[in-house]
């Protein structure tokens, strides 16, 4: 427990702020301006938790560059596991996501004001939003297991894109987890079945792999050939003799 503050200090220290940062201020910087506009053209209708989601996609785009692990390739062989840090750097982002998404919620509360627009159960938001957030931090840490680790960002940012996209405008799909086609069960149902294999995915791609190294002790434990005579071991001459 002695060295949990400094493992806290250097997960934190390796966690890419100013792309969190950045992604979680542009969407409610866009939010800002999209509420603005729909209270100076008097045509609050527009915001809704949809709108809340959609401004949303650059902060969950910002997870696809929290999970890659530095330096993985030395932490494979060392007794810490190297999937600690990037775990620890997911469970630091969610406050940060939670309030991102709570600043949006208040500016639409304002925007709306005494006329609020029909919205769905906190817990239904929640979900969906979780389901966002897990799809860049699989296909991120599914590419940090290939050669391409160094651009895992860049990769799963487009693909979770992509994905997103797909759930809520393909029309067989669609019609189970986005709004006003969608019922609620259906969305709580789809979107946390999502998130959930997101995760096992995740998990997967994070584990550490110790085939190397267990490799490399068994190969120091084999006798050495020229030690061998006859299917039993030589022993040394002492010293001396």
């Amino acid at each position: 427990m002695t060295a949990l503050p400094h493992l806290v200090r250097h997960i934190a220290r390796m966690l890419p702020w100013a792309t969190l940062l950045a992604g979680c201020l542009t969407s409610i910087a866009l939010f800002t301006v999209l509420a603005r506009v729909a209270v100076v053209e008097h045509d609050t209708t527009v915001l809704d938790q949809g709108t809340v989601r959609l401004c949303l996609l650059p902060a969950v785009a910002a997870l696809a560059f929290v999970v890659r692990a530095q330096f993985r390739p030395l932490t494979l062989v060392t007794p810490v596991s190297a999937w600690v840090t990037s775990a620890g750097q997911l469970l630091l982002t969610v406050p940060v996501l939670v309030l991102t998404c709570w600043v949006q919620l208040r500016i639409l509360a304002l925007a709306t004001g005494s006329h609020p627009p029909p919205a769905d159960p906190t817990y239904a938001l929640a979900v969906q939003l979780l389901g966002w957030a897990t799809l860049p931090v699989a296909a991120a840490a599914c590419v940090a297991r290939s050669r391409y680790a160094d651009l895992g960002g860049a990769i799963a940012a487009p693909i979770t894109f992509v994905l997103i996209a797909v759930a809520s405008y393909t029309p067989g799909i669609g019609k189970f987890l986005v709004r006003p086609d969608a019922m609620l069960h259906s969305i709580v149902t789809g979107w946390s079945a999502i998130a959930a294999a997101a995760l096992t995915v995740t998990c997967l791609a994070m584990r550490d792999s110790w085939h190397r190294y267990a490799r490399v002790r068994s190969r120091q434990r084999q006798p050495r050939p020229d030690r061998v005579r006859g299917g039993t071991q030589r022993q040394d001459a002492p010293v001396g003799s």
